[in-house]
């Protein structure tokens, strides 16, 4: 492991651009088991009668607000992961600059609240809610502190959160800042997803860089296209860096 992290130290030291793509190992190492794993995905159907796939889409949003908040506020909000010692560390390298642009579907904006500024939320955030009829902004509180549904104050409906929903495509400007950070790097850090990733994958095609660097918990066939591969939680490998 040693000389995987020495190797790893003389690519970041040595890049004139570095992009880190955060994966679901990120809310992973944090605590946080998706909704759409095998086990928790059972459970909620239990619970709700319906799959996550179809209680976190904009069908039900629009046709039965009431249970998508509840299945929202309950599952994604209140069972949310904590932050790791992997954000405070990415801040260090973005201040070192060694990281140029962080890449996410972390929906609980940690990398941002860990201090790191270039951050693209592909999949938006808890924390911008909007009525879709004016546009006006509600606080994360404000949509937990609703009694059942959050309803814009001015236009009476449902307040939107500024999410992903299953099924929906990546905003098309995100998309394309995504693209543009990647072909632009010397080095692609991945963090807690592998180059299969269903999220991802379809990204990797633009990186003409020179390292390609893995690092997540659970080897995967594709691991061997890559120029280096570290199988740990990225909150256990970036503290053993030096920025």
């Amino acid at each position: 492991m040693r000389g995987k992290i020495e190797r790893l130290q003389k690519i970041l030291d040595e890049s004139r651009y570095t992009v880190a793509i955060c994966g679901s190992g990120m809310m992973e190492e944090g605590g946080f088991v998706g909704v759409k794993h095998p086990e928790r995905a059972y459970e909620i159907e239990e619970k709700y009668g319906d799959s996550p796939e179809e209680i976190f889409s904009s069908v039900y949003y629009n046709t039965r607000p009431e249970q998508f908040f509840r299945f929202y506020k309950e599952e994604m909000l209140k069972i949310a992961p904590e932050p790791t010692a992997s954000g405070e560390i990415m801040a260090a390298m973005e201040r070192a600059g060694r990281l140029q642009c962080i890449i996410t579907a972390n929906i609980y904006d940690h990398p941002r609240k860990a201090g790191c500024s270039n951050v693209i939320n592909l999949h938006g955030t808890i924390y911008d809610n909007k009525c879709p009829r004016c546009g006006r902004e509600y606080s994360l509180d404000y949509v937990m502190n609703s009694r059942k549904v959050p309803i814009c104050e001015k236009c009476n409906v449902p307040v939107r959160p500024m999410v992903s929903l299953f099924g929906e495509m990546v905003d098309a400007r995100l998309l394309a800042r995504a693209v543009d950070e990647i072909e632009k790097a010397d080095t692609l850090l991945l963090l807690g997803t592998n180059l299969d990733s269903e999220v991802f994958s379809s990204y990797f095609r633009y990186f003409e860089g020179s390292s390609l660097v893995v690092i997540h918990q659970r080897e995967h066939y594709m691991d061997s296209k890559a120029d280096l591969v570290i199988i740990d939680q990225p909150k256990n490998v970036l503290p053993q860096l030096r920025f």
